[in-house]
């Protein structure tokens, strides 16, 4: 087979999507099970875990707080009772954190954002890692990132710091795992369509006196593109990383975001 025919992961992965009920997570978890994976999707919110295993019929799936180990163990117990091992580790976990001047940022949202962003990453590698080294179906470590983990984002230090920090956790893999034949790779999603991006333009059109028309163009003239991506393109990324065409690509962090120049 011609390494050209090999862009779309093989059927029957065991796939594990944190926070994967909606938005990327949703996306990417769908996209898998399209392409004959199997996949368990955790998720806080139970009501959406319900909804999308009703609507993906063959998906299991958690209620978890990332940020909680206890949680996670559960969501493991679950991964190994629904797909007895796992191939790849989806860790899609995130909230966006407070807004505000280092000088006044609330001690709790900060200490919510890393425990979310960042704490939650480690909490899942370490319960994935001996299932990915026992894994012979091209294991992978996905952690869904943000431009913010390439680029200074004021007034958003928690969130950018988070997002960094995820970053060099996943190089820091690709090095140890490597040897094992695992590999691990970070996607920096950019600004992603959708009801939450619409809510972020509308609340800083009223707080800058700006209509929204106007904002949604400022966000636009940021990209290089003149576009924002969408979750199927987030997804279509995770779905290449982790085909046999990518057999090589680990230690990266991959911006999926029509270039960002700066935020």
């Amino acid at each position: 087979m011609h390494l050209l025919d090999t862009l779309r992961p093989a059927p029957g992965l065991r796939v594990l999507v944190t926070a994967g009920a909606s938005g990327i997570g949703a996306a990417v978890a769908a996209a898998f099970r399209d392409a004959g994976a199997r996949v368990h999707i955790c998720d806080i919110d139970a009501a959406a875990v319900a909804r999308f295993i009703a609507d993906h019929p063959g998906t299991t799936g958690s209620v978890a707080d990332a940020a909680v180990p206890a949680d996670v163990d559960v969501v493991f117990d679950d991964v190994r009772s629904a797909l007895g091992g796992l191939d790849v580790l989806v860790s899609n976990a995130g909230i966006a954190g407070p807004t505000g001047p280092i000088e006044s940022l609330d001690e709790n949202g900060w200490v919510r954002t890393i425990d979310v962003n960042l704490n939650s990453q480690y909490y899942f590698a370490r319960r994935a890692v001996p299932l990915l080294k026992a894994s012979r179906a091209h294991p992978c470590l996905i952690a869904m990132g943000s431009v913010a983990g390439r680029l200074g984002y004021p007034f958003r230090t928690p969130y950018a710091a988070s997002k960094w920090g995820l970053v060099g956790l996943s190089q820091s893999l690709a090095i140890e795992l490597g040897p094992h034949g695992v590999r691990a790779n970070a996607i920096l999603p950019g600004t992603v369509e959708g009801d939450r991006m619409n809510a972020v333009i509308a609340a800083r059109a009223a707080a800058t006196g700006a209509s929204v028309e106007a904002t949604r163009q400022a966000y636009l003239d940021k990209i290089s593109l003149r576009r924002m991506v969408t979750t199927d393109d987030v997804a279509a990324m995770a779905l290449f990383l982790c085909s046999p065409a990518a057999r090589n690509v680990t230690g990266q962090a991959i911006s999926v975001d029509g270039n960002v120049e700066y935020l």
